[in-house]
Order: structure tokens, then C-alpha cells, then sequence
């Protein structure tokens, strides 16, 4: 691959606004990259969609994007679409591919009861992808999965200025601790980019001693590893682009902006 120029940017993909938990930590270690984010909101959620829905969907959605912005990188900031699709999107697209996927490594390292939670999509927490992660990296400690839909809709929510659907939270949190063994939790996996938006909504109904973890250092550091040494440079401002109404979209300006993104259009 040809060394990239220094206005190619980083494009993060996201079925909606979860993508900016990853953005955060991205501009800690990489301020100065030129980024594009891509909110799929037409397709939003993809948790309830078939696993070729979502596969087929990346796959052309990424193949046009990529044809459209040339990005030196693509992040797949979303847990559902890279234990999905990313290994055919790797297949595809002739740039790095950095995907998403839980947070099972770090969290075996640190439960101290050797019970861990897992809260994910619908269609995240069924992939085998995770059955693979727990095997290698969950040190022989309980998982426990739990789907939580709701929690994908009170992040985009909250991300307009709406208060986070304190009864999704709570729902979410209590199945999780309602199956078998689940009173022994005290650390829990944020499988989805949406939910460490509701951090501290998550963490209240946790209650004390249960530590919340997610990849978005991880991932902002491995982006980091495949672009040192390039050159960075902005020909333009950060943009945001959607799938979705531009009209909505704009709702969201506010949340962008705080990360540093003024410019919203439609894909």
C-alpha cells in the first residue's frame, strides 16, 4: 500500500453515536489525524438485524465509503458489525482494518471474584466470535452475557439532550444479575460503543466495587501502532456523515462538536 497522504483521514464506523466513546479516546493519543465518522443511522440498530443483514450491509456500505473519502485506516468502531463482518471486510478493502470486539482480556485480568458480565447487543452476545475471546482470554472465569437493546436507544437519546431511559438501565442491569451466579459480578464488559455513554447511569445501578470495562483505549492505541510515523494533516474540518436524515442528525451537533466536529452531512 502506498504511503497515504498526510490529509487522508481515519474514517470510524458506527451504526449511530456509540463510534464517539472510541473518538474520545482516539483524539488522546492521535490529535492531530484528520477523522470522517460514519453513523449508519438508516440502519440503526443492528443488534435485531440477521447476521448477513448486518454483514452485507458493512460490507457495501464500507466498499462505497472507502471509494468516496480514500481513508488510511477504517475503524469499525461498533462490537455487532466487527464480530460480524469484519474479517470479509478485510477480505474486500486493501487498507487496515481495525475492529471492535469485547473487552473479555482485560476484564479476566481483573475481576478479583471471577465472575465477569457481559452486556451487548442481542446479536453480539450470540457470535461465536465471543465464544472464541472466552476461550483464549477469560482465564477460565464465569461470563455471563446479557442482551440489552434498550440501552442502544437511551445512548442516542441521551447523546440529543434527552435524559438516558432510567427504566432501560435498570432493566438491563437487572436480567444481567438475575441469571444464575449473577450476584458474584463485579466487573462488567461494555460490548457495545453505545454503552460507555451510559457510564455513569451503568455504574449507579451497578452499584459499588463492580468495575465497567470497554475497548476504546485499546482500540485507539492499536490505530495509533498502524499510523506511526505518517504524516498528519487537516485540508479541511473533521465531518460527520449519515446514512440517516440529515435533518436529525443535526440533533446531534452538540454531541459532535464536543469531540471536535462541526460539519454534518448526509452519506
Amino acid at each position: 500500500m502506498d504511503r497515504p497522504q498526510p490529509s487522508s483521514p481515519i474514517l470510524l464506523f458506527d451504526s449511530g453515536v456509540g463510534g464517539l466513546s472510541v473518538l474520545a479516546a482516539l483524539r488522546e493519543v492521535l490529535p492531530q489525524a484528520p477523522v470522517i465518522y460514519a453513523a449508519d443511522i438508516a440502519g440503526l440498530p443492528y443488534g435485531t438485524k440477521t447476521e448477513a443483514e448486518v454483514a452485507a450491509r458493512v460490507c457495501g456500505l464500507l466498499g462505497r465509503m472507502a471509494e468516496r473519502f480514500h481513508p488510511r485506516l477504517i475503524c469499525i468502531a461498533c462490537n455487532t458489525a466487527s464480530t460480524i463482518a469484519l474479517g470479509m471486510v478485510r477480505e474486500v478493502l486493501e487498507i487496515p482494518i481495525v475492529g471492535t470486539v469485547p473487552a473479555i482480556k482485560p476484564a479476566a485480568a481483573i475481576t478479583r471474584s471471577g465472575t465477569i458480565g457481559l452486556l451487548g447487543t442481542e446479536a453480539t452476545v450470540r457470535q461465536r466470535y465471543v465464544d472464541d475471546l472466552e476461550a483464549r482470554f477469560g482465564n477460565g472465569h464465569v461470563l455471563l452475557r446479557q442482551a440489552a437493546p434498550g440501552l442502544v436507544e437511551a445512548a442516542e437519546a441521551k447523546l440529543r439532550g434527552a435524559p438516558a431511559d432510567p427504566a432501560a438501565i435498570a432493566q438491563s442491569v437487572a436480567a444481567l444479575r438475575g441469571q444464575p451466579g449473577g450476584e458474584a459480578i463485579d466487573t462488567v464488559v461494555l460490548a457495545c460503543t453505545h454503552f460507555p455513554l451510559l457510564r455513569d447511569e451503568l455504574a449507579a445501578e451497578l452499584g459499588a466495587g463492580v468495575t465497567l470495562v470497554d475497548g476504546a483505549e485499546g482500540i485507539a492505541r492499536r490505530i495509533a501502532a498502524l499510523t506511526e510515523g505518517q504524516a498528519f494533516a487537516r485540508d479541511r474540518a473533521d465531518r460527520a456523515i449519515t446514512t440517516g436524515s440529515i435533518e436529525d442528525f443535526r440533533a446531534l451537533a452538540p454531541a459532535f462538536a464536543r469531540h471536535g466536529i462541526g460539519d454534518l452531512a448526509a452519506f
